[in-house]
Protein backbone atom coordinates (compact mmCIF):
# COMPACT_ATOMS: atom_id res chain seq x y z
CA UNK A 1 0.00 0.00 0.00
CA UNK A 2 1.11 3.85 -0.51
CA UNK A 3 1.00 4.01 3.49
CA UNK A 4 3.79 1.24 3.89
CA UNK A 5 5.91 2.10 0.77
CA UNK A 6 5.84 5.42 2.39
CA UNK A 7 7.03 3.95 6.22
CA UNK A 8 9.48 2.10 4.24
CA UNK A 9 10.92 4.74 2.56
CA UNK A 10 10.79 7.03 5.52
CA UNK A 11 12.14 4.86 8.29
CA UNK A 12 14.26 1.49 6.56
CA UNK A 13 15.52 3.98 3.75
CA UNK A 14 16.15 2.82 0.32
CA UNK A 15 17.14 -0.73 1.33
CA UNK A 16 14.98 -3.15 -0.91
CA UNK A 17 13.10 -5.15 2.43
CA UNK A 18 10.58 -6.64 0.63
CA UNK A 19 10.54 -10.34 0.72
CA UNK A 20 14.45 -10.21 2.65
CA UNK A 21 13.77 -13.67 5.04
CA UNK A 22 13.88 -12.78 9.07
CA UNK A 23 16.04 -15.23 10.94
CA UNK A 24 16.62 -13.72 13.94
CA UNK A 25 15.95 -10.41 17.15
CA UNK A 26 18.95 -9.16 14.98
CA UNK A 27 18.00 -8.62 11.99
CA UNK A 28 15.17 -7.18 13.26
CA UNK A 29 17.15 -4.56 15.44
CA UNK A 30 19.57 -3.90 12.12
CA UNK A 31 16.28 -3.31 9.94
CA UNK A 32 14.49 -0.89 12.17
CA UNK A 33 17.29 0.57 15.07
CA UNK A 34 18.07 3.68 13.23
CA UNK A 35 14.97 5.02 12.74
CA UNK A 36 13.75 4.22 15.87
CA UNK A 37 16.40 4.39 18.69
CA UNK A 38 16.84 8.41 18.95
CA UNK A 39 13.11 9.24 19.09
CA UNK A 40 11.52 11.40 21.62
CA UNK A 41 8.57 9.59 21.64
CA UNK A 42 7.44 5.65 21.09
CA UNK A 43 6.36 4.38 18.02
CA UNK A 44 4.77 1.09 17.31
CA UNK A 45 6.00 -0.59 15.01
CA UNK A 46 4.99 -4.45 13.09
CA UNK A 47 6.32 -6.75 10.26
CA UNK A 48 4.32 -8.42 8.23
CA UNK A 49 5.82 -11.61 6.95
CA UNK A 50 4.92 -14.80 4.84
CA UNK A 51 5.53 -18.54 5.95
CA UNK A 52 9.01 -18.37 4.93
CA UNK A 53 9.38 -15.14 7.27
CA UNK A 54 9.96 -13.30 4.49
CA UNK A 55 9.13 -9.81 5.03
CA UNK A 56 5.70 -8.54 3.09
CA UNK A 57 4.86 -5.37 4.99
CA UNK A 58 6.51 -3.07 7.54
CA UNK A 59 4.17 -0.49 9.27
CA UNK A 60 4.42 1.94 12.17
CA UNK A 61 0.48 1.36 13.78
CA UNK A 62 0.52 3.47 17.01
CA UNK A 63 2.38 6.28 17.91
CA UNK A 64 2.65 8.77 21.73
CA UNK A 65 2.75 6.58 24.51
CA UNK A 66 2.56 2.64 24.18
CA UNK A 67 0.40 1.36 26.55
CA UNK A 68 -1.94 -1.19 27.31
CA UNK A 69 -5.04 0.85 25.57
CA UNK A 70 -2.70 2.74 22.95
CA UNK A 71 -2.14 -0.50 20.84
CA UNK A 72 -5.29 -2.78 19.92
CA UNK A 73 -4.82 -6.18 18.83
CA UNK A 74 -7.59 -6.05 16.86
CA UNK A 75 -5.73 -3.23 14.54
CA UNK A 76 -2.63 -5.62 14.84
CA UNK A 77 -4.91 -8.71 13.72
CA UNK A 78 -6.72 -6.60 10.81
CA UNK A 79 -3.40 -5.17 9.02
CA UNK A 80 -2.04 -8.96 9.19
CA UNK A 81 -4.93 -10.41 7.53
CA UNK A 82 -5.26 -7.53 5.10
CA UNK A 83 -1.55 -8.11 3.78
CA UNK A 84 -2.06 -12.34 3.78
CA UNK A 85 0.68 -12.84 6.14
CA UNK A 86 1.63 -15.91 8.28
CA UNK A 87 3.90 -14.21 10.92
CA UNK A 88 4.08 -11.11 12.35
CA UNK A 89 6.96 -9.58 14.58
CA UNK A 90 6.21 -6.03 16.61
CA UNK A 91 9.01 -3.90 18.02
CA UNK A 92 8.77 -0.63 19.49
CA UNK A 93 11.36 2.26 20.91
CA UNK A 94 11.97 3.16 24.05
CA UNK A 95 13.11 6.97 24.42
CA UNK A 96 14.54 6.91 27.63
CA UNK A 97 16.94 4.60 25.97
CA UNK A 98 16.49 1.37 28.33
CA UNK A 99 15.05 -1.62 26.41
CA UNK A 100 14.24 -3.80 29.53
CA UNK A 101 10.32 -3.95 29.09
CA UNK A 102 7.71 -2.46 31.14
CA UNK A 103 4.94 -4.30 33.17
CA UNK A 104 2.89 -2.37 30.08
CA UNK A 105 5.04 -4.12 27.17
CA UNK A 106 4.76 -7.33 29.03
CA UNK A 107 0.35 -7.70 29.21
CA UNK A 108 0.78 -5.72 25.26
CA UNK A 109 2.55 -8.95 24.26
CA UNK A 110 0.77 -11.61 26.45
CA UNK A 111 -2.76 -9.80 24.68
CA UNK A 112 -0.64 -9.85 21.50
CA UNK A 113 0.37 -13.10 21.69
CA UNK A 114 -3.66 -14.90 22.41
CA UNK A 115 -4.73 -12.47 19.77
CA UNK A 116 -2.73 -14.56 17.00
CA UNK A 117 -2.85 -17.59 18.83
CA UNK A 118 -6.98 -17.18 17.98
CA UNK A 119 -6.69 -16.46 14.77
CA UNK A 120 -3.83 -19.03 13.74
CA UNK A 121 -1.19 -16.42 13.05
CA UNK A 122 2.52 -16.81 14.78
CA UNK A 123 3.65 -14.49 16.80
CA UNK A 124 7.26 -14.59 16.57
CA UNK A 125 8.60 -12.17 18.91
CA UNK A 126 8.42 -7.86 20.13
CA UNK A 127 11.32 -6.05 20.54
CA UNK A 128 12.07 -3.29 22.50
CA UNK A 129 14.89 -0.98 20.94
CA UNK A 130 16.81 1.42 22.89
CA UNK A 131 19.55 2.99 22.75
CA UNK A 132 21.76 0.61 20.90
CA UNK A 133 20.78 -2.33 22.03
CA UNK A 134 17.45 -4.17 22.25
CA UNK A 135 15.25 -6.62 24.47
CA UNK A 136 13.68 -9.42 23.03
CA UNK A 137 10.95 -11.10 24.02
CA UNK A 138 11.46 -14.68 21.90
CA UNK A 139 15.23 -14.37 23.25
CA UNK A 140 14.12 -14.25 26.70
CA UNK A 141 11.59 -17.24 26.60
CA UNK A 142 8.66 -15.03 27.07
CA UNK A 143 6.78 -15.99 24.17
Amino acid sequence: TATTEIYTSLFVGSVDVYKRQVRNPDDVYQLLAHSMRDLDHEVFTVLFLNSKNEILAIEELFRGTINASSVHPREVIKRALQHGAAAIICAHNHPSGNPEPSPQDRAITRELKEACRLMELAFLDHLVIGHNRYWSFAEHGEL
